[in-house]
Formats: C-alpha cells, structure tokens, sequence
C-alpha cells in the first residue's frame, strides 16, 4: 500500500471477517486438508500426529457455525473503496472483524498470541 503512494495509486485494504464462501465450505476445506495430509513424508506425520489434523478439522468445524452470510457487507466495503471521494485505507467487513480482529491487532503480539 505503501509503495504503490509513490505511484499515485491509493490502496485500500478490506479485511473481512469469517464469511460462508465456497473458500470457507467445510467439505472442500477438509478433503484439502486430508489431501495434504496424505502427501506429507511419514517424519512430519510423526511430528505432528494424527491427532493434530483431526483437532484441526474439529476446529473448522466450531468455527463455521459463526460465518456471516451477508456478503454484502464485504461488497459495501469494496464499492466504497471504489466509488469514495476519500476512501479509507481499512475496511473491515463483519462483526468478528470489526469486534475482534481490529482490537486484536492493536494488543502486543505477545498478548494477541496468547489469546
């Protein structure tokens, strides 16, 4: 963002929170996953253990429970970046971006770690 000023471009950045999407679909993620997994040479298995991918899966799968699917808050963000006099230089779509993500990001990242 910073190097494209000298150019006389603006860039905006819009950080969406957690939406249903076909990136965040569950089935495609885990049958991503499982693919990797078999891929992967039998030492880095053994670092990681099985139990490391299920907890993983089991992760994504509390986490969709609380996708938006109202994309429409990311495209307002993305059509006031693009139609704005004076656009922001962030934008953040979604209650969990808005809520947690941007105060997150101001915490020391020690703390924001931890959390």
């Amino acid at each position: 963002r910073i190097e494209m000023k000298n150019f006389g471009v603006k860039v905006c950045v819009i950080e969406p929170g957690y939406f249903k999407t076909m990136i965040t679909n569950l089935e495609n993620l885990e049958k991503n996953f499982h693919d990797c997994w078999e891929k992967l040479p039998a030492e880095i298995k053994a670092s990681y253990g099985e139990r490391y991918l299920r907890d993983f899966v089991a992760t994504l799968k509390v986490m969709q429970k609380g996708y938006n699917t109202n994309l429409s808050l990311v495209t307002n963000c993305m059509e006031h970046a693009l139609t704005s006099l004076h656009p922001r230089t962030r934008y953040s779509a979604g209650w969990d971006a808005k809520l947690l993500y941007l105060p997150l990001s101001y915490l020391p990242s020690a703390l924001s770690d931890a959390l």
